[in-house]
């Protein structure tokens, strides 16, 4: 029997952007619509359509998408195919566009004008917004818009996104009611049949705009960072400035935080009464949220490297710079962007190998992107390292406790490495496959942007810290105070309430990797969100504790006088491997459209976990850290 499927398409007009990755579209779109979208000096950072509402001076409302952007009208990957499916109206729950905007980047039309050709042939109703004007202009690139209207016969408006008020000359030409109404006549060079590339050369040469302006700035920055040596001890030496200043910058604002969390704690106890409420307070909401909260710092330092690197432009060159490596694993460099985004969350990673066109390649990046030390690690990774690894100089520069986080990066990245060719091996041995990026102009990094971005992750942390993290810390209290313990007990009340048996039994299985019951309980709801472990483990040291100076300690003290080097050494090479997220293995789902291969990678990480942590914990212990 067949079903009937009725999409219902909301009413108004519809105006989608399209364009060439890197034009500049997210930056219009959230210009137009005043959204706060992701924008970065490199392609690939739109992988799904985005909408906002555009209030035009009229009072009209228009539906504004922002679709990925693509090259050609001819989908290779599975965001370009989002973009041709809205066009075509063939997307599920969209009606076709009413108006596409075309988004060129003026400082490079012979690509973009391809795709204006190509949207005209569809039919669709089409203006031209002729993006980063000002940066045409700074090279001597003097664009004709009148000009470039006659020759397209669509309207051509100049645009400068990144400006307030820059988008005043499109936001007019949208208040007409003509262009929304169908193409107008098409000029002589619309109905030529040869190439498209022919015929933007001619179109370039009657505007006099067919020679190529160098790039003179970035072409001498690039011969320093994209040299054959001197490129990959720059990145490298990038990265070690990045792990070492996670902890060196971070020591003032968390010490700060860890201050208001003792004083927090310390009203608790003076002002509630002994019992579960207090309990549940200061051993529960501030013990376990607070030890979560402090590293929120060191979060932000990462993040603020990330985004700089971002807005510079120097992401796409340091694909370039390990295309080399990783085609040794059977991957090209475009894989790089993805897994980079992963170092973030893995989530935005995985959705973004929808720019990867090969689908053994994108298959093979989903599988190890949460191999990549995503930022929901650092806190556990914080923790430990501050608790058995010495605050020293090892040299000029150098903490110890940023060389091992670094180390931690690094072994992520390995065993990465490791599992791609391993796959390379039995899958598609011999395959080459090159690697063509666009490698956009440097810019100076927007302080807006970047002060945005810090902003946007600060709020996702936060709302992490009072969603996913206050519910799960409010559970295990409560499954870590009752029941009661019975008369007569000599051992702390953890011990007889139900996480106290549960982490007692998973002790059994963990145990030969060194984790004792606590640790066990604290893995358990760090299957939600990895940082979860650290408020879980607060939770459960605070419930543990014999008197009220033990309590009112932080964490990181406690651990260090009960661990052993050995485990603390095994808990970190857990959590390198362990897919302890949930929303992780839901995204692979979705984008690998079954459970086949979420549960191949649950299987292959948590067994890579176990192994890593069995060999850390055996080696360490016959060192004489046990």
């Amino acid at each position: 029997m067949n079903e009937a499927v009725i999409h219902l398409h909301p009413p108004g007009r519809l105006a989608a952007l399209v364009g060439n990755p890197n034009a500049g579209k997210t930056a219009l779109f959230n210009r137009l619509t005043g959204s706060r979208q992701k924008v970065a000096n490199y392609a690939g950072v739109t992988i799904e359509r985005k909408e906002g509402r555009l209030t035009l001076d009229s009072g009209r409302t228009v539906r504004v998408l922002d679709l990925p952007g693509t090259y050609s009208l001819t989908p290779r990957s599975p965001d370009e195919q989002i973009t041709c499916q809205v066009l075509q109206g063939n997307a599920a729950g969209e009606k076709r566009p009413d108006l596409v905007v075309c988004v060129l980047d003026a400082t490079n039309l012979r690509r973009g004008l391809r795709l204006v050709l190509g949207i005209r042939r569809m039919g669709l109703p089409c203006v031209v917004a002729l993006n980063m004007a000002d940066l045409a202009a700074s090279r001597g690139m003097r664009v004709d818009c009148d000009a470039l209207a006659r020759e397209l016969g669509v309207p051509v408006v100049s645009t400068v996104a990144v400006h307030s008020g820059g988008d005043a000359a499109l936001r007019e030409l949208l208040e007409q009611p003509g262009i929304w109404k169908g193409l107008p006549a098409l000029p002589p060079a619309s109905t030529d049949e040869r190439p498209d590339h022919e015929q933007v050369r001619d179109i370039l040469q009657r505007l006099g705009l067919d020679e190529v302006t160098p790039h003179l700035a970035s072409d001498r920055i690039d011969r320093v960072v994209l040299h054959p040596v001197l490129g990959p001890l720059l990145l490298t030496l990038l990265l070690f400035l990045m792990f070492q200043a996670v902890f060196a910058w971070a020591e003032w604002p968390k010490s700060l935080i860890e201050e208001a969390t003792r004083w927090a704690g310390g009203q608790v106890g003076a002002f509630l009464p002994e019992g579960y409420l207090r309990s549940f307070v200061a051993d529960g909401l501030v013990a376990g949220l607070g030890g979560v909260v402090v590293f929120l710092p060191q979060i932000l330092i990462l993040f603020l490297f990330i985004l700089v690197l971002e807005e510079s432009g120097y992401l796409p060159r340091a694909a370039f710079l390990l295309d080399r490596i990783m085609g040794g694993v059977g991957l090209s460099g475009r894989s790089f962007i993805p897994l980079l985004s992963s170092f973030a969350c893995a989530v935005p990673g995985i959705m973004a190998t929808r720019t990867i066109a090969n689908p053994r390649d994108r298959l093979v990046t989903i599988m190890i992107a949460p191999l990549m030390t995503c930022s929901a690690r650092l806190p556990v990774y914080a923790l430990l390292i501050g608790a058995f690894v010495p605050h020293r100089t090892v040299g000029p520069g150098l903490e110890l406790q940023g060389l091992v986080l670094f180390g931690l990066y690094i072994a992520g990245i390995v065993g990465a490495m490791a599992v791609a060719w391993a796959l390379k091996r039995t899958t598609a041995h011999g395959q080459v496959r090159p690697l063509m990026m666009e490698l956009p102009t440097y810019h100076l990094p927007r302080l807006r942007n970047v002060g945005l971005g810090l902003w946007q992750r600060t709020l996702i942390f936060l709302r992490r810290v009072g969603t996913i993290i206050l519910v799960l810390t409010i559970a295990l209290w409560i499954l870590a105070s009752f029941p009661a313990p019975p008369v007569g007990a000599t051992r702390p009340a953890i011990e007889y309430s139900l996480a106290g048996l549960l982490g007692q039994g998973l002790a059994l299985l963990l145990g030969p990797i060194g984790f004792n019951w606590q640790i066990s309980i604290a893995l358990v709801p760090g299957l939600a969100a990895r940082e979860v472990a650290v408020s879980a483990l607060a939770t459960v040291y605070a419930l543990s504790a014999t008197g009220k100076a033990d309590a009112a300690d932080a964490l990181a003290p406690i651990i260090a006088q009960q661990w052993s080097l050995a485990t603390a050494l095994s808990l970190l090479a857990w959590f390198v491997f362990a897919p302890q997220c949930m929303a992780t293995l839901a995204i692979v789902k979705r984008e690998t459209g079954g459970w086949k291969w979420t549960l191949v990678m649950a299987a292959y990480l948590f067994g890579l976990a176990y192994l890593a942590s069995f060999v850390t914990y055996r080696v360490a212990a016959a060192l004489g850290w046990g």
